[in-house]
């Protein structure tokens, strides 16, 4: 069965700088019905101004995984790392016992659009640690990518959970599928394009910003709709 959450039915916050989508509950917007979907706890759908930015500031005791769609992430952090991430990159960040960071939209002239997810870890107070790889479009063009997981299968980021998070790219009728486990479920966010989504009886079709939350397992299909390119992040959740 598939639950679809509206691109515009998401919090907003417009802070001038900063336009930024909620999925689930964040900062000042609260929504009881949307607080996450399992360990999945924030999907944000961030646009910063050019030379603008997030300030130093904490976490503790959670997966915080950065997927970039336009433009350049400054990131600098209390591990001393400090990296541009660009189109294709995934970052993870395990902030465990905590960790201090700041981002920013490194160029002076160009937007930034990213997704920022936090996952709830399935182990607390472990030393804080990060990582980042880089996913080329070839890679994700009309098949599911894994991007990040909890062993680091295939190249992937290693989260502290078990979840397992794919990136595609589908372009217009093109088809992929994926089998989800019974004792497993699912959440679908499109970034940009369209996509028909069929699970079980169900079929709907997806925008940009729109999710959809998969409640029981079995066979998900994606057919590219409209007539560009379309984005997508597949999480596959215990």
């Amino acid at each position: 069965m598939l639950l679809i959450r509206r691109s515009d039915d998401r919090g907003r916050a417009n802070l001038g700088w900063l336009d930024s989508r909620h999925t689930f509950s964040f900062a000042d917007y609260h929504d009881p019905r949307y607080m996450g979907y399992g360990p999945l706890r924030v999907i944000n759908e961030d646009r910063v101004q050019p030379g603008q930015g997030f300030g130093t500031h904490s976490h503790r005791d959670m997966e915080i995984v950065s997927y970039v769609l336009e433009g350049e992430l400054a990131h600098r952090d209390s591990m001393g790392n400090g990296s541009v991430i660009r189109r294709g990159d995934v970052q993870r960040m395990s902030a465990g016992t905590g960790v201090r960071h700041s981002e920013y939209n490194h160029s002076s002239g160009e937007p930034l659009h990213f997704f920022q997810i936090w996952l709830l870890p399935d182990v607390r107070s472990i030393p804080p640690s990060y990582e980042q790889k880089h996913f080329e479009d070839g890679e994700k063009t009309n098949r599911l990518r894994l991007v990040a997981s909890p062993n680091g299968a295939d190249g992937s980021v290693t989260i502290h959970q078990d979840v397992r998070l794919f990136s595609a790219l589908l372009e217009p009728e093109k088809t992929l599928g994926y089998d989800l486990p019974s004792d497993r479920y699912a959440w679908i966010q499109l970034a940009r394009g369209g996509a028909r989504v069929t699970a079980g009886e169900q079929s709907f079709e997806l925008g940009p910003g729109d999710g959809a939350a998969v409640i029981s397992g079995g066979r998900v299909d994606f057919v590219g709709a409209g007539t560009e390119m379309a984005e997508l992040l597949f999480f596959d959740l215990a």
